[in-house]
């Protein structure tokens, strides 16, 4: 099916979902964790955009709530609780040498592909959108958790488990046309607890180990008192 053929929801869908894509696989090659987190916060706004547009053109009103959420969450506290962790921690001019930095791209890009080939044999006799929609989000899934295994730093494992809600949570919006609303708020709240979790979890390692490099833990042994 050629594309101009296809509705403005659908065109913009698949746009949105090329996207999302595209900032996490960016966030695999990213050695500054300030960018890392520019980086994750541009695929909230990118959710929230989908959000919206799903409310819009589905008329489903209650998406506006989540989308004022994801934007709160994902694109303002949790990127400024982390860039806050970036700069107290003095860690913002740092570059984090990441091990067979083209490995890992070429393992991202391996999983992009492996996602539509998985996921065509069963959603074949469906729209064009879930089709993007569930290999996007598998993809992103796939990504966040390549993203947490090639970097050391305990922020990118932060935001490599947040890409991951963001692939699930991209999945709910366009494949269901949007989750009941106690649902959106059940989602958003665990989101809200996690990145609590995740600053106390900053705080102890940073007191422990003055870094928040998650190599030095292996270092870590019982004293004798």
């Amino acid at each position: 099916m050629n594309i101009e053929q296809l509705d403005f929801y659908t065109q913009a869908i698949l746009s949105m979902a090329a996207l999302v894509g595209l900032t996490s696989f960016l966030m695999l090659g990213q050695g500054r964790l300030l960018r890392l987190i520019f980086v994750f916060a541009m695929q909230g706004f990118l959710l929230t955009l989908t959000t919206v547009l799903a409310a819009y053109s589905l008329n489903n009103p209650h998406l506006y709530i989540s989308a004022v959420l994801t934007l709160a969450l994902k694109v303002i506290f949790i990127p400024w609780m982390l860039r806050r962790q970036v700069v107290q921690m003095n860690m913002h001019r740092d570059i984090e040498a990441l091990k067979n930095n083209t490995a890992v791209m070429l393992g991202g890009a391996g999983l992009m592909v492996f996602s539509y080939y998985v996921l065509h044999p069963i959603v074949q006799s469906s729209s064009v959108v879930m089709l993007n929609a569930l290999a996007v989000s598998l993809s992103v899934m796939l990504l966040g958790m390549l993203l947490m295994i090639s970097h050391r730093q305990a922020i990118a494992h932060v935001v490599g488990f947040m890409s991951i809600e963001n692939g699930l949570f991209f999945a709910a919006i366009v494949s269901t046309n949007g989750m009941p609303l106690v649902v959106e708020l059940g989602v958003a709240f665990d989101v809200l607890v996690a990145a609590v979790l995740f600053g106390i979890f900053f705080f102890h390692i940073r007191t422990s180990i003055d870094s928040l490099d998650v190599d030095l833990l292996n270092k870590l042994h019982e004293v004798d008192k």
